[in-house]
């Protein structure tokens, strides 16, 4: 998984609540198990009309969204299923941090296991922070993980909160697999024993 330290890109601006895992990634898409190739249909039923043309008023197909690394939505990002495709897809297309006043848990947890950092804050800091985003190109968003701040266009400065284990695991990249990894050599050590007590296993 790619560390996570400080990301400074454009925020795309979707001011919707109840965005749920079906808009993100419609079912349709479910069928892969790899976590790329999913960006190219992230809001697909938003982004694209009935003949697989791109809807010029959805905000990531505008071109100075199109690059957009932060996301700024509304209340109940990720409700629905708990499907994990959903930030796989968000990651694809270049989503590293998702900023909403609530998330649902599930996919709250999907994030930070995927490399996304979702940032919860108050609903005026969002609206602010929307504002922003909706200077197009020009509203580069600074998000410092390591100091739990994120600076806008003019330089004002908002915290955030964040669990510091989660924390941690984004900073260094460890997903549940990296984090079991680093255990590697007591589990090989383990391994061995057992085999001398329990060769038959």
């Amino acid at each position: 998984m790619e560390k996570f330290t400080k990301l400074e890109g454009v925020a795309a601006p979707l001011d919707m609540i109840n965005v749920d895992t079906d808009m993100i990634i419609p079912k349709q898409f479910l069928k892969t198990i790899k976590r790329t190739g999913l960006g190219k249909n992230l809001f697909d039923e938003m982004r694209y009309d009935d003949d697989k043309k791109e809807i010029p008023d959805f905000v990531l197909n505008k071109p100075a969204y199109r690059n957009a690394q932060i996301l700024v939505t509304g209340d109940n990002f990720g409700c629905g299923s708990s499907r994990e495709h959903a930030p796989w897809a968000l990651l694809d297309f270049g989503i590293r941090c998702i900023i909403a006043p609530s998330f649902a848990d599930i996919f709250y947890n999907n994030c930070f296991k995927n490399g996304i950092l979702p940032i919860v804050l108050p609903q005026e800091e969002v609206d602010k922070l929307m504002d922003d985003a909706e200077r197009g190109s020009n509203a580069v968003v600074t998000v410092d993980l390591e100091a739990q701040e994120i600076r806008g266009p003019d330089g004002g400065v908002i915290k955030f909160d964040v669990d510091p284990f989660r924390k941690h695991c984004l900073m260094e990249g460890l997903d549940d697999v990296g984090l079991t990894l680093q255990k590697e050599d007591e589990i090989a050590d383990y391994e061995t024993k057992q085999k001398e007590v329990q060769p038959w296993v």
